[in-house]
């Protein structure tokens, strides 16, 4: 089996660290030059002082503009920054943040998230219908990829799961008959599953996701051929069963003319042995009870 590479385009955008500060000091500034702005604005109406009113509206325009470069930053979530339109760092920093008033603050989620495709029917590598689904552990690694880099990260997630659902659905047989190492998608789980997290990793990573884990949560041939297969499995089962019994047979007929020449119980020509030999074999191999016939006379009349 030939595994198709996913390439995709390296990533303009990368996370950075964004410029802030504690955001406690500055809301303690910002709470003290709208005070201070406030109480001049009063003092100076009071008194009729015009420059005193001007000095007060001042105050409390900066402290206006201080206190918008507040924001909070919750436990599993960053604030991906903006100015003028250009990135501007990330700030993943839990609590209460300070940063450029201008700029624009979207919140990206950084928790752990799962995404369960719906259940597909597809094609395995027989050409045999079946129906697969799969679930998928992922979290944002790199914000910026995730907010610039494609238009809507979660449903850019789900698309590229599920075609690498199908993608592994399509390179791999439902099952084998053979042992001569095919991987399948029923008896080579784990191989499976390392292969669809490594596909789904390749095909999400320039949205700065990183898959976590990754497992087939259906897997079932389709119901037009669910029957057929069910009986081609128990003709394998009853194949394989056959053969295990006529390994262990002729174990068995080996050992008895063995023990027999061995002790000298008795001396068999090639004929005798090729009679015992058969008579053994249809006692051990046969489905049913063997019925005893008492052989009165001779073996060579």
């Amino acid at each position: 089996m030939v595994d198709v590479a996913v390439e995709m385009p390296a990533p303009k955008v990368t996370e950075r660290a964004g410029r802030d500060l504690n955001g406690w000091p500055m809301a303690l500034l910002a709470f003290v030059l709208l005070v201070a702005g406030v109480s001049g604005l009063i003092i100076g109406a009071t008194h009729d002082r015009g420059p005193q009113v001007v000095g007060g509206i001042a105050v409390f325009v900066v402290g206006l503009i201080v206190a918008a470069g507040l924001t909070a930053v919750s436990p599993g979530r960053a604030r991906v920054l903006q100015i003028l339109g250009r990135y501007a760092g990330t700030v993943r920093t839990n609590g209460l943040r300070w940063v450029n008033p201008i700029s624009s603050r979207r919140e990206v989620s950084t928790r752990i998230r799962n995404h369960e495709t719906a259940v597909a029917k597809v094609n395995d590598a027989d050409g045999n219908p079946i129906e697969i689904a799969a679930v998928v552990v992922w979290q944002v690694e790199d914000t910026a990829q995730a907010m610039f880099e494609v238009d809507d990260f979660v449903e850019f997630v789900a698309i590229q799961t599920e075609t690498a659902v199908r993608h592994i659905a399509n390179s791999y047989p439902y099952d084998v008959h053979t042992e001569d190492g095919v991987l399948s998608l029923r008896d080579s789980t784990d191989e499976i599953t390392e292969k669809l997290s490594a596909e789904i990793g390749a095909r999400v990573h320039a949205a700065g996701v990183h898959v976590i884990e990754s497992r087939i949560t259906h897997l079932a041939y389709a119901p037009e051929i669910a029957q057929a297969m069910l009986r081609r499995q128990q003709a394998g089962a009853v194949v394989a069963a056959r053969q295990r019994i006529v390994e262990g047979a002729v174990g068995m007929v080996e050992l008895a003319l063995d023990r027999l020449s061995e002790h000298e119980v008795v001396e068999l020509d090639e004929e005798r042995k090729a009679t015992m030999v058969s008579n053994l074999m249809v006692v051990l191999c046969g489905d049913r009870d063997a019925q005893p016939v008492v052989n009165a006379g001779s073996l060579y009349q």
